[in-house]
C-alpha cells in the first residue's frame, strides 16, 4: 500500500490483536500510543492514518483527539475498531466478527486512498495557480445523500434520524434502491429491515460485482448475514436509529469528501470551467458557451432549446440534488449551469421545442424524491422549456425562457 506516513495505533491495554493482522499485510511502520500520549504523537508523527481501538467502552479522550484530527489537512482517517457509542462524524466504525480483522485491511486501503487523493488535489492546487477558483467551501455534511432502503416498523425513525444529518432517498424495494443508485450520486446505503436473507445476499452479491458501488459504504443494521463480501466499507452497526445514523455519518461523510474531491480534479482538468458542487458549468462558462451556440446555430441552422428547472427555495437541496441529477444524465453534447436564483438552466443542442420537453420531463422525472417511501413534491422542479427563433439572440432567447416561467408559475 502506497502510504504517505506511519500508522498510529491508540489503545489503553497495549497492543491491540488488530496490530497483528496489520502487520501481517505489510503496513508499516506502525507506532504504538496511549491515551496520554495520542495527540501529540498525532502531532508529531504526521500519519497516514490512525486507528483507535475501543475495547468496547466509551473512550472519553475520543472526541479530542477526533476534534484534532478533522482539522488536518491532507485528510487523515481515523477509524475506532468495535465503538460500542456514538462516535464524532469524523471518526470511522469499524466492527469485527468473531476475532478476524481481514476487513480491517481493506477498510484501512480505501480510507488511505482518499487521503492520496486529497494529498493529489492539493498539489494539483499549488501546481496550478489558476486551479484555486476552483476550491470552495466544502461541508461533507451538508452535501452527503445516503440511500435508505427498508420497510420494517424502524424505518421512519431511521429516515428522520438519518434526515437530521444528511440528504435521505427512500426506497421501500431494491428494485426502487437499484434505479436509484443508477441515477443519483450517492454517498451510502443503509439497508434497514424487511428483507429476506437470500434478497440482501444478491443485493451485496451485485455491488461487489459492480466497480461503480464497491468502495460505497453500505450499512447493514441486523447481523443476520457475516459481513463476507468483498466490500471494504460494509459495517454492520445495530440499536436505537439515532446511534445507527450517528455511525454510519463518518463513512458516508468520507465517501461524500470523496467525491468532492473526484468532481475538483475534474474541474483542474477543465481549468476551472466546471462548478466543483455540481459538476455542471460556471454560471460564466455557461453564459459563455451559450452565446456561442446561440451564433453557430443562427449561422449554421439546425434547432436549439433551453430548459429551466425551478426548485422550491424552502428545500435547499432540491436545486444540489437536481444539478448533480442533470449533470450525470444529460447528453454529452448538452450543457448546463445552477444559477443564482435557484434554478437550473441546460442547452440542449439540435433539439426542436417538443424533443427539448421531452428530454426535460424525463430529466425532471428522475429528481422525484422520495424521503419516506413516498413522493415529495417539494423536490421535484417546474420546468419550461424554450426554443430559438430565427432573429433570436443569446440574451432574447434567456429573457424568453424567464417570461415563460413567469407565465407558468402565475
Amino acid at each position: 500500500m502506497s502510504q504517505q506516513g506511519p500508522l498510529i495505533v491508540v489503545s489503553t491495554a497495549g497492543r491491540p490483536a488488530f496490530a497483528s493482522t496489520l502487520d501481517e499485510a505489510k503496513m508499516f511502520p506502525m507506532i504504538d500510543a496511549g491515551w496520554a500520549d495520542a495527540s501529540r504523537a498525532v502531532a508529531q508523527m504526521q500519519p497516514a492514518a490512525v486507528l483507535v481501538a475501543m475495547n468496547g467502552t466509551a473512550e472519553p479522550g475520543l472526541d479530542t483527539l477526533a476534534k484534532q484530527i478533522a482539522a488536518q489537512r491532507p485528510y487523515l482517517p481515523l477509524i475506532t475498531v468495535d465503538p460500542a457509542t456514538s462516535l464524532p462524524d469524523n471518526a470511522i466504525p469499524f466492527s469485527q466478527t468473531g476475532g478476524s480483522f481481514d476487513r480491517l485491511t481493506a477498510r484501512l486501503r480505501a480510507a488511505v486512498r482518499v487521503r492520496a487523493l486529497d494529498i493529489t488535489v492539493m498539489r494539483r492546487m499549488d501546481a496550478e495557480p489558476s486551479a484555486r477558483a476552483t476550491a470552495s467551501d466544502f461541508d461533507p455534511t451538508r452535501d452527503a445523500t445516503v440511500l435508505l432502503i427498508g420497510r420494517g416498523a424502524a424505518y421512519p425513525a431511521l429516515s428522520v434520524s438519518l434526515g437530521e444529518r444528511i440528504g435521505v432517498v427512500g426506497a421501500l424495494s431494491i428494485e426502487a434502491a437499484a434505479r436509484h443508485l443508477n441515477t443519483r450520486d450517492i454517498d451510502g446505503i443503509v439497508l434497514g429491515e424487511g428483507f429476506s436473507p437470500r434478497v440482501v445476499d444478491a443485493f451485496l452479491t451485485v455491488l461487489t460485482e459492480d466497480a461503480r458501488f464497491r468502495n460505497l459504504p453500505v450499512v447493514m443494521t441486523s447481523d443476520a448475514l457475516a459481513p463476507a463480501y468483498d466490500l471494504p466499507n460494509l459495517e454492520i452497526i445495530s440499536g436505537e436509529p439515532a446511534r445507527i445514523a450517528a455511525n454510519a455519518l463518518p463513512l458516508i461523510r468520507q465517501h461524500a469528501f470523496e467525491a468532492h474531491l473526484t468532481r475538483t480534479l475534474r474541474s483542474i482538468d477543465a481549468e476551472g470551467l466546471l462548478d466543483v458542487r455540481t459538476g455542471l458549468l460556471t454560471p460564466s462558462a455557461f453564459n459563455r458557451d451559450f452565446a456561442t451556440a446561440v451564433y453557430q446555430t443562427l449561422s449554421r441552422g439546425g434547432g436549439f432549446s433551453v430548459a429551466r428547472f425551478a426548485f422550491d427555495p424552502a428545500h435547499p437541496r432540491a436545486q444540489l440534488d437536481g444539478a448533480r441529477i442533470i449533470s450525470r444524465l444529460m447528453r454529452q453534447m448538452d450543457f448546463g449551469a445552477a444559477q443564482d436564483d435557484g434554478s437550473v438552466i441546460v442547452a440542449f443542442a439540435d433539439t426542436d421545442l417538443r424533443n427539448g420537453y421531452l428530454i426535460a420531463r424525463r430529466l425532471s422525472s428522475v429528481m422525484r424524491h422520495t424521503s419516506h417511501g413516498k413522493r415529495d413534491a417539494s423536490s421535484e422542479p417546474s420546468v419550461t422549456v424554450a426554443t430559438m427563433m430565427p432573429n433570436d439572440t443569446a440574451k432574447s432567447l434567456l429573457a424568453r425562457l424567464h417570461d415563460e416561467a413567469r407565465r407558468a408559475a402565475s
